[in-house]
């Protein structure tokens, strides 16, 4: 049954926890200028998981406040996993204006959570600014993180780290491998076609799968090779 938002708004009044949550699910498909105002009732929620779905339902309202409210938690919420929610919310609100917040949280942020959720996030906006912090992450002793890194490095298509990317062609992690293949596609230069065929034959069949399938889908782009930086 579907709820009015008059509905709506007194689930999100009440002491039970599970009536907030199901008040939050249910204005995912309420338009963005009706639903931000209730979401707003429990971004400060007592309770954490509340939190972080509110997080999560502005980061798919397209709109100025909602970008604005996601920096403030980014910046002031005491939980680091409400954080990193909020960093991967900004991301998918796809709104360059998030560059500078984000690249803050992934210099300034003491939990690696918010690091690698900022990073992701940085190459959802695909803003070629981000590369020399993405860079910079795969210095980071956490795996996931330069796991992230390489990803949105394709994301926001850095030929020029294309030399740096391919130090991890032979990590002895899959996923980094994997990450690897699927970042080569996004990027059109000759060395990245030939790592993509030495990692078409990897032992893992999912770091080969992803390789064959970024060689299939640099030929049928349109986009002749960059030269290697």
């Amino acid at each position: 049954m579907q709820l009015s938002l008059d509905q709506i708004a007194q689930k999100l009044d009440s002491e039970n926890v599970k009536e907030r949550k199901l008040a939050l699910v249910a204005l995912r498909d309420v338009a963005a200028e009706q639903a931000v105002p209730l979401i707003k009732k429990v971004i400060h929620d007592p309770d954490q998981q509340v939190r972080s779905m509110a997080v999560y339902a502005l980061g798919v309202k397209p709109m100025d406040e909602c970008l604005d409210l996601l920096v403030s938690i980014l910046v002031n919420e005491a939980d680091y996993g409400v954080r990193a929610d909020a960093a991967g919310a900004l991301g998918n609100l796809e709104d360059r204006r998030a560059f500078e917040p984000l690249v803050r949280a992934f210099n300034e942020d003491g939990d690696w959570l918010v690091r690698f959720s900022a990073a992701v996030a940085l190459g959802n906006l695909r803003d070629p600014r981000a590369q020399e912090t993405l860079l910079s992450a795969l210095q980071s002793k956490e795996v996931v993180i330069q796991q992230a890194a390489i990803a949105a490095l394709g994301e926001i298509g850095a030929i020029g780290a294309v030399d740096q990317i391919l130090n991890f062609v032979q990590s002895e992690d899959w996923l980094m491998r994997q990450r690897l293949a699927t970042a080569l596609g996004c990027l059109a230069t000759a060395k990245s076609r030939s790592a993509l065929r030495y990692l078409a034959k990897d032992n893992n069949n999912n770091v080969a799968e992803a390789a064959r399938r970024s060689l299939a889908q640099l030929d049928q782009s349109n986009t002749f090779d960059q030269p290697s930086p």
